[in-house]
């Protein structure tokens, strides 16, 4: 038997781990007084937005393009993967123009990282939950 946690444990888990990928972007800004590095944390909070958007769920009801709504899905993967690879260029780019030192440019990038995972993590979970109907959000 596998181990249930609540809706509520989750949210506050993923909030906790979102808030130490800003404070880790945040700091790399901080300590060494630039502030290039804040345009990652912009870079991956909207990377995730192809994927909602070109998502089957949002063209399952629509009956043009019905044969080709991998292709719909494939361009929202294709621009999501464009934002996330530039978020993890652009700390190395910053870098590499002497605009931001080293630790810097690994604390944006680890950030940036904790960030998008997060947020992928928690609609990977809420997602899963809605496949199921259950009762309500904290099933009741």
């Amino acid at each position: 038997m596998g181990l249930k946690v609540s809706p509520l444990t989750k949210i506050i888990s993923l909030s906790g781990f979102l808030a130490l990928g800003f404070l880790l972007v945040i700091l790399s800004c901080a300590l060494f007084h630039n502030y290039y590095p804040l345009f990652d944390i912009l870079l991956f909070l909207i990377a995730p937005i192809p994927n909602a958007l070109f998502s089957k769920r949002n063209f399952e009801s629509s009956d043009f393009m019905s044969e080709s709504n991998s292709n719909v899905e494939d361009v929202g993967n294709f621009f999501t993967g464009l934002l996330v690879t530039s978020g993890l260029a652009l700390p190395t780019v910053f870098y590499h123009c002497h605009l931001i030192n080293q630790l810097s440019c690994i604390m944006s990038t680890i950030g940036g990282i904790v960030i998008y995972l997060s947020i992928v993590v928690f609609s990977w979970f809420f997602n899963a939950g809605w496949e199921e109907e259950d009762d309500g959000l904290f099933g009741y």
